[in-house]
């Protein structure tokens, strides 16, 4: 996925600025696809050069003109048809996994200790995940459309970091034992 797709996402669901639609990528799209301000306005730029998006000039007092950006038609058909596109697998790139590869080469108990401090990280973005699944979606059974497609995100999330975390405390245990011996 490109970010070009992200902000169309984004744009899909609601009009916004450069600012507005960067502080949506801190607050939900980030955490499935990270992008600086920096990226946003040049792939916003990019996006309307491309005709995929419009914008309004909004005028500000003693401030340049802000830019409300919106999907044009074209915009909406390129992401019609890139939701219709199979999506590849994806592939795994994970640097603990290769430092895990290497970690005869170093001190297990650096090794050990980098596998805590990574599923610390993890356990708190579960904890973020699951506080936002408790307010964003009380009744998950009543969802629909956007709300729905939204929430199954999440949940693929709160899968992920169950699993990554499940992975440390495997992977820790097992360093553990053999730092014993």
């Amino acid at each position: 996925m490109a970010l070009e797709h992200a902000i169309m996402v984004s744009l899909a669901e609601r009009p916004g600025t450069g600012y507005e639609l960067g502080r949506q990528f801190e607050r939900s799209i980030g955490h499935f696809w990270s992008a600086t301000h920096q990226q946003i306005y040049r792939t916003l730029k990019k996006l309307h050069s491309d005709g995929l998006v419009s914008f309004e000039p909004v005028a500000q007092d003693g401030r340049p003109d802000k830019k409300v950006y919106t999907l044009s038609d074209a915009g909406r058909q390129a992401l019609r048809d890139w939701v219709a596109t199979p999506t590849p697998v994806q592939h795994l790139r994970n640097e603990l996994g290769v430092k895990l590869r290497a970690a005869e080469h170093g001190d297990i108990n650096d090794t050990i200790a980098d596998m805590r401090r990574q599923r610390d990280l993890h356990s708190f973005q579960l904890d973020l995940y699951t506080r936002f699944q408790k307010d964003d979606y009380p009744n998950p059974g009543a969802l629909s459309g956007r709300k729905l497609h939204q929430y199954l995100v999440l949940r693929g999330g709160i899968r992920a970091a169950e699993g990554f975390i499940d992975w440390c405390d495997e992977v820790i245990d097992a360093l553990s034992q053999q730092s014993d011996t």
